[in-house]
């Protein structure tokens, strides 16, 4: 797997930001993330295809509101509220506020533990 582009913190904009959040699957990742627990991709649960989760999530990444991180064959993702926030004061915040508000993104989250038998 090549490596993964993160756009540095001042070439992030708003239109791009904008953009990705436009899809409510990327608002429920966005959401699951907002914790601030890197989550492995596997972890995710969503209501498409991993091909579909897998663009999605970089589509976040692409446009600086992720960070992906490979170890071996495994990839994890973590919310860059902070970057985001320091780009974009209170947008998060709001986004989120509204997504929560609105149910959107209701569809993603995390997948339950195995508990062992």
């Amino acid at each position: 797997m090549r490596r993964a582009h993160h756009p540095q913190l001042g070439d992030i904009t708003l239109t791009e930001v904008m953009a990705a959040l436009s899809d409510p699957i990327r608002v429920g990742l966005v959401r699951v993330l907002a914790d601030g627990h890197e989550r492995g991709w596997g972890e995710l649960r969503a209501p498409v295809a991993k091909s579909t989760l897998s663009h999605h999530l970089r589509v976040l990444r692409d446009a600086g509101l992720t960070r992906t991180r490979q170890e071996g064959t495994r990839c994890f993702v973590v919310l860059r509220r902070e970057e985001v926030q320091e780009r974009f004061p209170g947008l998060l915040d709001v986004v989120l506020a509204a997504a929560e508000a609105d149910d959107v993104g209701r569809q993603v989250g995390v997948k339950a533990a195995r508990t062992p038998a």
